[in-house]
């Protein structure tokens, strides 16, 4: 079964040193980076086939970008290098306890649009599950496009996998449009995967259990809600399942739900998404978010 992952790979410049501010790193380094890219390569890395739509710079950075995505073994048919376009990067710093801040510069949603604007039915035409972010429904051209994807991804019965990932700061710090737009995309879901902030954000539940039901009754078929260093819990289609974290040192939390969704999605598609593999993958799923927070960057 062939996974297509549409969104973002950006340029994750991670501070290696804890600090209070941005302005108190004095070096950064590069890490693979973006939601979508960092889900497509946890997938793949689980013997998944996993197809990555989306768009960079035709530059230094892209080219880089390109060749990581290929040695990790993901599909890049609808995956373009876009001339005239500086490929995103995002400054990132950690605090003490591991908690991210994020600062994106460049174009790194144009140039997915542009790459995509033509070719995004043709790619959820042939292929066979959809998995995509929040991320891509912040401005109106990326969530024209998305929304269109998924709505024809619906049409053919393709399973439809949905992450949050909220950023307000790309929301322009509104977490009434973020909730919103991410709620819209619930509806037909076979799965979505959130964290306990997000649940509450689209629900206004502050119970996990509550707004995992929550989510049920608005359309997805499965709801995972994630609980930091306590665990995650599945829910959905008389399935029901606790896992939980094993304590360890967090040096930084940069990356790890994508790691989560990753291990998820990678057992979906290589059992042609049998809902039994979400409560088999959800300790493993756990586990390597928890592995991920033990170094800078998620993927490494």
């Amino acid at each position: 079964m062939r996974t297509l992952c549409f969104g973002e790979a950006v340029v994750d410049l991670i501070c290696h040193t804890p600090v209070a501010s941005i302005l108190d790193a004095d070096s950064f380094v590069p890490h693979l980076g973006g939601v979508s890219a960092n889900i497509a390569v946890t997938a793949a890395r689980g013997g998944a086939r996993i197809a990555f739509a989306g768009g960079v710079g035709d530059d230094a950075w892209g080219n880089w970008i390109a060749e990581r995505l290929a040695t990790e073994r993901v599909e890049l048919d609808w995956f373009r290098l876009v001339d005239g376009t500086r490929t995103g990067a995002t400054f990132v710093t950690v605090d003490d306890g591991g908690e991210a801040e994020y600062d994106l510069i460049g174009a790194g949603m144009a140039a997915t649009v542009s790459a995509l604007e033509s070719q995004l039915l043709k790619a959820v035409d042939a292929t066979d599950a959809l998995c995509f972010s929040s991320n891509m429904l912040a401005g109106d051209a990326e969530r024209k496009l998305t929304m269109t994807a998924r709505e024809r991804a619906l049409e053919l019965g393709h399973p439809i996998v949905f992450d949050p990932n909220v950023r307000l700061g790309r929301w322009d710090n509104n977490p009434g449009r973020a909730g919103a737009a991410s709620a819209a995309c619930v509806p037909g879901a076979f799965l979505v995967k959130c964290s306990e902030d997000e649940a509450r954000l689209m629900t206004g539940e502050d119970d996990p259990e509550a707004a995992a039901q929550s989510l049920l009754s608005a359309g997805a078929q499965y709801a995972i809600v994630t609980l930091g260093e306590r665990g995650a819990i599945l829910r959905g289609g008389g399935l029901r399942r606790e896992a939980v974290a094993r304590p360890g040192r967090v040096l930084s939390t940069v990356g790890a739900g994508d790691v989560f969704l990753g291990v998820v999605l990678g057992r979906l598609s290589v059992t042609e998404f049998y809902p039994p593999a979400l409560a088999s993958s959800l300790p493993e799923a756990v586990e390597e978010a928890t592995r991920a927070c033990q170094h800078w960057g998620a993927l490494e």
